[in-house]
């Protein structure tokens, strides 16, 4: 099967700018059902797409998903309908593989959570009180204790989002890097963070967890008063968004890197 025969789908946001671009796209194919479709066409913004995609890690069938936006900054999406078959526009379509992040969080009380993260895994103090975090990589101790109002580790999609504003770097797709990067690091006050390879396992342990609380938030899933936080890539889970050629992400990837 070729992408032009793909069965498609149109899932669409609740808001009023996705459902009038809608009309204009239901009589133009022969849509499926999202259980039947071989790829997924999403119209919305990019908070709306990042659900789409975590229901699919979270159970749903995984499919590649062609975004169309029509929400605010549609930093992972394509741009809105131009009258082109939309066929022939996911067709001609690059593959982008999007491996996520999984966070295993152990509260305080001893319990367990398990997140997949798409952008990052943050983790942030809870009080007035600067968190004070162990840094592990691969089973060793790489930094004692990070002392500030927390940490974030991005995968490279992640990487123009909390990562750019907390002065993180902007790192390539398809470098199969992660960035680890501090947050208002007060103590070691000049350590800007790090950049990692994507195999390797991330380990946050939290010192005076009673004194000084932190919570730890996968995309938008947040476990508090947690007392470690471990991160791997998940490659069983892997992803695949859509571009149009000449609109691709890793172009927008690049031209954040150069704004001024």
């Amino acid at each position: 099967m070729t992408s032009m025969d793909a069965k498609l789908a149109l899932i669409v946001s609740d808001s009023a700018k996705a459902q009038d671009g809608a009309r204009a796209l239901r009589d133009s194919h022969p849509w499926v059902s999202q259980q039947e479709a071989d790829i997924l066409v999403v119209l919305g913004g990019d908070g709306f797409l990042l659900h789409v995609l975590h229901e699919m890690l979270d159970g749903q069938p995984i499919k590649p998903v062609y975004g169309m936006n029509l929400g605010t900054v549609g930093f992972l999406m394509n741009g809105p309908h131009d009258g082109v078959p939309i066929s022939t526009r996911v067709a001609e379509a690059h593959r982008v593989p999007v491996r996520p992040l999984r966070m295993h969080a152990r509260a305080n009380d001893g319990r367990e959570y398990s997140y997949y993260a798409i952008n990052e895994v943050s983790l942030l103090r809870e009080t007035r009180q600067t968190a004070k975090l162990e840094v592990r990589i691969n089973g060793h101790v790489r930094m004692e204790e990070l002392v500030g109002d927390g940490i974030l580790v991005a995968t490279p999609v992640g990487s123009t989002a909390y990562n750019l504003s907390a002065n993180g770097p902007i790192l390539p797709l398809g470098s199969r890097m992660l960035a680890m990067t501090p947050l208002s690091p007060f103590r070691p006050r000049r350590w800007k963070g790090a950049i990692l390879p994507e195999s390797a396992e991330v380990e946050f342990r939290i010192r005076e967890p009673g004194k000084r609380p932190v919570a730890a938030v996968a995309d938008q899933k947040e476990v508090r008063d947690v007392a470690s936080v471990r991160i791997i890539a998940s490659a069983k889970k892997e992803l695949t968004l859509l571009f149009d050629p000449g609109f691709t992400l890793e172009e927008r990837i690049f031209a954040e890197q150069f704004q001024v």
